[in-house]
C-alpha cells in the first residue's frame, strides 16, 4: 500500500512539475505510477487532491526551512519574512501549480483528506508567526496578546495568499509583489506591537 502511494506521489509530482496542472491527466499519473486508474482514485479522488498531496509536502518542507530562517533573525519583520521566504521561492518556480494549489486549499471540498492536511499546515504557519510575535513582545501568557498575535498571523497568511495568487489575477501591475508583501508584513507587525503597548 505504501509503495503504491509513493509511486503515485512521485508520478504526480514529476508530471505536475514537467507539464503543469492543467496539462496533466489522471490517466498519465496512473500510467507513470504503473497502477490502474481505479487504484489511483482510492488514494486521491480528484486531480486536485493529487496536487494537494504533492504540494502539501512542499509546504511542510518550506515551513521547516522558514522556521530555521526565522531563528537566525533578531528583527521581528525579518523573522516573519524569513518564515515566508521558502514558500515564496518555491511558488516562483511553479506559478500555475501554486495558484491551483491555493484554489484547492481554500475552496476545495471539505471532505478532501489532503485539503484538511493542507489547512493544518496553514494553521501551523499562522501559529509560528503568532509565537514569534508573542516572544518578541515579551508578553507570554497574556490572553489578549495571544489573541492579537493569532489575528496577526491570520492576516499575514491572507496577504501571502494574495501575493501568491497575484499572477493569476493581474492585480497591481507594475508593483513588486515581494516588496509589497514585506511592507504589508511590517504594517501588520507594527499594528500588533501598537495593540500590545509596545511601540
Amino acid at each position: 500500500m505504501h509503495d503504491k502511494q509513493s509511486r503515485i506521489f512521485e508520478a504526480a509530482a514529476t508530471l505536475f512539475a514537467e507539464q503543469g496542472f492543467d496539462r496533466v491527466t489522471t490517466q498519465q499519473i496512473s500510467d507513470r505510477a504503473d497502477i490502474a486508474a481505479g487504484t489511483l482514485f482510492r488514494y486521491a479522488a480528484t486531480k486536485g487532491e493529487l496536487l494537494l498531496m504533492v504540494y502539501n509536502e512542499e509546504l511542510r518542507t518550506a515551513l521547516e526551512n522558514g522556521a530555521g530562517e526565522a531563528r537566525a533573525q533578531t528583527d521581528t519583520v525579518a523573522a516573519v519574512s524569513g518564515m515566508l521566504g521558502p514558500l515564496l521561492r518555491a511558488a516562483a518556480q511553479r506559478t500555475e501549480n501554486t495558484i491551483v494549489y491555493q484554489r484547492e486549499l481554500l475552496f476545495g471540498s471539505p471532505t478532501d483528506k489532503y485539503r484538511s492536511e493542507g489547512l493544518a499546515l496553514v494553521a501551523r504557519l499562522e501559529a509560528m508567526i503568532a509565537e514569534r510575535l508573542i516572544a518578541d513582545a515579551g508578553e507570554s501568557g497574556s490572553a489578549r496578546v495571544e489573541e492579537q498575535a493569532r489575528l496577526a498571523g491570520r492576516s499575514i497568511f491572507a496577504v501571502l495568499h494574495l501575493a501568491l495568487a497575484r499572477p493569476a489575477t493581474g492585480a497591481h501591475p507594475g508593483h513588486d509583489a515581494i516588496g509589497d508583501l514585506r511592507a504589508q508584513i511590517a504594517q501588520i507587525v507594527a499594528g500588533f506591537f501598537t495593540s500590545t503597548g509596545r511601540q
